[in-house]
């Protein structure tokens, strides 16, 4: 598994250099384009998971012990978490993107029926991964209910209620804005809400701040050790990584706002890395200090994180209910939440079981990668060498998300 993921990681980055060497000034237009900073929000909210909200806290003590994980030590642990869940790693999805919204138009690649069944199967099982992981780290996050261990009834409700309320907003599209401006605006709240706090107790200073976000640039100066697997922690990180890599492609090709190919990898790349590099920052600081999480902002991090996992779980099930025909608007509203809501719950049971594993997944994604590109070298290869624009049916129209269904 190793060597194939090495593999799917040198063939993805070499994609992404090929693609700005080749369509570097390409105008950049999806199907039902939004404006560039919801666009971007989106792109943030749809691409991360409630991890991002609960791993952090629980990971800085094992990066930070070397007796255990020596090959942490050429980096603190502030820059080995956010190497593992942002920068480089977002090239995965600025190539998926712009091959979904420039090239797949042309190739057609993912109508191929056996194509669509193995896409599909990804998009399903990932989403109910989604599900999987808030339940199993509810716990932690909420040792009031339970022992810290043990997955309690209340937390199988706030996960289906999860689930309920993403099978919902996923049957209109315009939903999808309101989530993910919504959620971007309650996770700046709470890094200024915790940064606030922290201050308050005398354990915070812009100084402080600065001082902790600093300690990032290990990361750049280690880049490279990031390019490939460092451990078999890493690894499952990598093989998640790609497993959301496809869908979340499909699904932000369409929001694509106009803008140039090297201006949206830069809005892939650095600015939801900001975000993260802000977010984890603060968590490393109430770790150092050894600040404890106070009730209410546990309640504030559960709820921006449960937001996320709605506003991802949205995306793919409205991706995988469009790609399969299985739309509200065809089955009907209450046919639609139902059916959609009871794969989710299966699905997340039989992750919980040890049935299925996100590896599985990723490597499954990186087979599709390379059956991609062979299946264009030997069939559309004059369609994309001619790529010079967007598909000319793609016109910068923001009122066309107000009419999308």
């Amino acid at each position: 598994m190793t060597l194939w993921l090495s593999t799917g990681l040198i063939f993805t980055f070499a994609a992404i250099v090929l693609i700005l060497y080749k369509w570097w000034d390409v105008q950049c237009i999806g199907v039902t384009p939004v404006r560039t900073l919801t666009f971007i929000a989106i792109l943030f909210t749809s691409g991360l998971d409630v991890g991002l909200i609960m791993f952090p806290l629980t990971e800085f003590g094992s990066y930070a012990d070397l007796s255990a994980s020596p090959e942490y030590g050429f980096a603190n642990p502030l820059a080995i978490e956010f190497g593992f869940w942002a920068f480089l790693i977002w090239g995965f999805y600025f190539l998926t993107c712009f091959y979904f919204a420039i090239i797949e138009p042309r190739v057609k690649f993912f109508e191929i029926p056996v194509v669509k069944i193995i896409n599909n199967v990804v998009i399903i099982g990932t989403c109910a991964f989604t599900a999987y992981l808030l339940l199993v780290n509810l716990p932690w996050y909420l040792p009031q209910l339970g022992d810290g261990e043990t997955v309690m009834p209340a937390f199988y409700v706030i996960v289906f209620a999860a689930i309920a309320l993403a099978v919902y907003s996923s049957s209109k599209i315009k939903y999808v804005r309101i989530l993910s401006i919504g959620s971007s605006v309650l996770f700046i709240a709470l890094i200024a809400g915790m940064w606030l706090r922290a201050f308050a107790l005398g354990k915070g200073s812009p100084a402080d701040f600065f001082g902790t976000a600093g300690m990032l640039g290990e990361y750049f100066t280690n880049i490279h050790r990031f390019a490939l697997p460092i451990n078999d922690y890493h690894e499952f990180y990598l093989f998640w990584w790609f497993s959301w890599s496809i869908m979340i492609g499909q699904f932000t090709a369409r929001f694509v706002s106009g803008i140039k190919t090297w201006q949206l990898l830069i809005a892939m790349l650095v600015v939801p890395s900001i975000a993260i590099g802000v977010w984890f920052s603060v968590l490393f600081h109430y770790h150092v200090e050894g600040l404890k999480i106070a009730a209410l902002t546990n309640l504030a991090m559960i709820s921006v994180g449960v937001l996320m996992v709605v506003n991802s779980l949205d995306s793919l099930i409205r991706l995988y209910t469009d790609n399969l025909n299985l739309t509200a608007r065809r089955m009907g509203r209450m046919n639609y939440v139902i059916v959609n809501f009871g794969v989710m719950v299966m699905l997340t049971m039989l992750f919980q079981l040890d049935f299925l594993r996100i590896q599985w997944v990723g490597a499954l994604v990186i087979g599709l990668y390379f059956a991609c590109f062979a299946y264009i070298l030997a069939n559309k290869r004059a369609e994309v060498a001619a790529i010079k624009s967007s598909p000319k049916e793609n016109i910068l129209d923001f009122r066309k998300i107000e009419l999308a269904g």
